[in-house]
This record gives structure tokens, sequence and C-alpha cells, in this order.
């Protein structure tokens, strides 16, 4: 089975690249299932719902979200009719939607997306991940015997994802940290066959700061004063994980680092 994980989706570029490249992208790559973190895909906070059928439209089969899933509030008007769109299960049992999707292609297996969130510098406060996973790992599958399970785990630090890593190691395929909009060059299969990276990257403008205009950071950091964000424009880059996985084992094979120009 040929994954492809999208990273962040941000505003305008990301939505623009997305159209441009990512249906070319799979086909000649010859990739089975393409699952995209789209949390600020809506001017750079949250999803709504054409934003969400535009991405299914460019080859989406899963979209995962973060700690601004419901920063724009039309996602409530979805988010309990379309299983495939995924907020982080570990924080609130009150969240409307859903945090795990099956995706089944018959002869080439049955991958399970759950989506996961720090609890470590992000807000809202996450329960623990980590307790989480373990309550949840064989529900997992035995629910839905999946042949491969892949996280999207939505994390500010660094140390928190690569615990996780170790955490997971052995028991799902993909470990795929989200969130920091940087690219790691960490990616790696770990000792139980594993596949991670600290940080898919995002998919939007580099210009400005994280695909966000950089007068608000600098207000922001420098001046300490507020400032409301709004997105960069320039030319996008779409950052991105391909990994080949074992669906007789779950393991992975093979993860490398994406990183497409417009």
């Amino acid at each position: 089975m040929r994954v492809f994980f999208v990273g962040d989706v941000v505003a305008h570029p990301g939505r623009r690249i997305l159209k441009n490249r990512l249906k070319s992208y799979l086909s000649e790559n010859g990739v089975d299932i393409c699952v995209v973190n789209a949390e600020n895909v809506a001017a750079g906070m949250g999803i709504n719902y054409n934003s969400a059928k535009e991405i299914f439209s460019y080859g989406a089969d899963c979209i995962t979200l973060g700690n601004h899933t419901f920063s724009c509030p039309d996602y409530f008007r979805f988010a309990d009719s379309e299983r495939r769109v995924l907020r982080p299960g570990n924080v609130s049992r009150s969240w409307p939607g859903y945090s795990e999707c099956l995706i089944d292609l018959a002869d080439k297996g049955r991958l399970l997306v759950v989506s996961l969130m720090g609890q470590v510098f992000v807000t809202p406060m996450a329960d623990s991940p980590f307790r989480y996973f373990e309550e949840n790992i064989e529900r997992w599958k035995n629910e839905y015997s999946p042949t491969n399970i892949l996280v999207d785990f939505h994390a500010e630090t660094t140390s928190e994802k690569g615990a996780m890593g170790y955490v997971t190691d052995g028991k799902i395929s993909l470990l795929l940290g989200t969130h920091t909009h940087v690219q790691t060059a960490d990616e790696k299969i770990l000792p139980c066959g594993t596949g991670y990276i600290t940080d898919v990257g995002m998919t939007g403008t580099e210009a400005g700061v994280l695909g966000m205009d950089a007068d608000a950071s600098i207000r922001r950091l420098a001046d300490k004063l507020p400032a409301r964000y709004t997105p960069a424009e320039g030319q996008a880059v779409m950052h991105g994980i391909l990994a080949d996985l074992d669906t007789n084992n779950g393991k992975c094979l093979k993860i490398e680092r994406v990183k497409v120009y417009e």
C-alpha cells in the first residue's frame, strides 16, 4: 500500500497548489491513499464545508485537523455527517465529529487513519495522547481489522512527538507529526517497523511566517502587541510524506520526504 500524506494546508496558496499539482502527483507516483491535514485551509484558521469539498475533489481520501478544528464555525455544520474529516480524539468527549476513519481498498488493504493532539504548549488542552493511544489501540484493531494504521500526531514539541513515536513503534504503520509547519529532516523507520517523522511540513506559501503574513508575527513577537494573522501570498510549496506499507504485517517499508513547488 502506497500512502501520501500532505502537511498542513494553509489558506489560498495551499489550496491552489493542491488543485494544480495533487492529482498529477498521486497518479505519477502510484499512490493508493491520500491523507491531507487541512486545519488551516480556511483563510489560515480552521476548515469549512467548501474547502473540505475542494480538497476531496483534488484527490484526498481523508482530511485530518488539529488545534484549529473549530476556528471556522462552519465546521459544526458538517462535523457529524462527514466521517472522512477527522478532529483529534483525545481532547474532549463533547466535541462533535469523528477522530478515526477506515479506508478500505479491498485487495490492497485497509488503512485506519487516526487524529491525535499533543498536550504540551497546545490549546485547547488535550488529554494524554499516550494514555489515549494505549486505551484505544486494541479497540481500533478489533473494531476495524485494519492492515495498517496511520496516526496524525498534531503536536508542538519535538520531544513529545519523538516519545510518541517510540510508544507507537510496532503497533502502527505511520506516526506523522504535524502542526509546526516546518518539514523536519528526520524521517525514519523505527526499530519495530513504524515509519516516523517529527513534522511533515506545510502546504502553502513560503513567503511570510509559517504561511501567514510576517507583519502580524513581528508585531506580536517584537512589539508584544496584538495583531490579527492574515495569510501570506506567494509561490506555494506542497510538503508531504510518501510511504510504502506492508499489508501483511502492518510495518512501514519505506518513508521519504516530498517537496513540490508550483
